[in-house]
């Protein structure tokens, strides 16, 4: 089950990394924010070849430093767990916010050792005027195939936040959502929690892992 939403997922974060980026003629906030994201931890990569190597300890802290402040994390957590996260404990809501970074993580060990020479084309924004939720559509092209991949950001002051992915018409957090709620009621929250524990440390053992 966490196979299938990890498949969705590996694109995503893959797409976040590749170089080539093909420029709008005009480049509005949102958009900056993602081709920023994608410039940046590909910058971060091609200057330390022990990223790809896939060693964890550079790969956390890449994703610390490169990747958690261009998301929204907390609202993509709270949304995957969906109704169960207003009753969860403060306790509970922090222990599902580092699981799920380090599901991410351990989804990038595998992401970074594909980078190739993929690009990223970025379609033009389709939002109205003043809109503080909307979405940055782009096109990432890989040996001559092309994958929808589309990013849901939300403006919070004067950031925008990325808090969701749609990779080939699926969004990714209403996917976790349908997984997340069944280990949910099944075992309750801390089963949840047990079960992403258990797979986080299946991958760390297991090291890079692919879809």
């Amino acid at each position: 089950m966490f196979a299938k939403f990890r498949a969705f997922f590996l694109p995503a974060l893959l797409a976040l990394m590749v170089g080539g980026v093909a420029h709008a003629d005009e480049v509005a906030p949102p958009v900056q924010v993602v081709r920023s994201l994608t410039e940046s931890v590909m910058n971060a990569v091609r200057s330390d070849p022990t990223l790809k190597a896939g060693d964890q300890a550079k790969i956390e802290q890449l994703v610390e430093t490169k990747v958690l402040p261009y998301l929204d994390f907390k609202r993509m957590t709270a949304s995957a767990v969906g109704p169960a996260w207003r009753r969860a404990t403060p306790q509970q809501r922090e222990e599902l916010q580092e699981q799920f970074k380090q599901l991410l993580i351990h989804t990038y060990s595998g992401a970074i050792g594909r980078i190739k020479n993929q690009q990223v084309q970025y379609l033009p924004l389709r939002a109205a005027p003043h809109a503080t939720s909307v979405v940055v559509r782009t096109r990432v092209l890989d040996n001559g195939e092309q994958v929808q991949l589309d990013y849901r950001l939300l403006e919070q002051g004067k950031d925008w936040k990325i808090s969701d992915v749609n990779v080939m018409g699926v969004w990714l957090v209403d996917n976790y959502r349908g997984v997340f709620a069944q280990e949910i009621n099944g075992k309750g929250i801390d089963g949840l929690i047990g079960v992403l524990k258990q797979r986080n440390q299946e991958l760390a053992k297991g090291g890079r892992q692919e879809p």
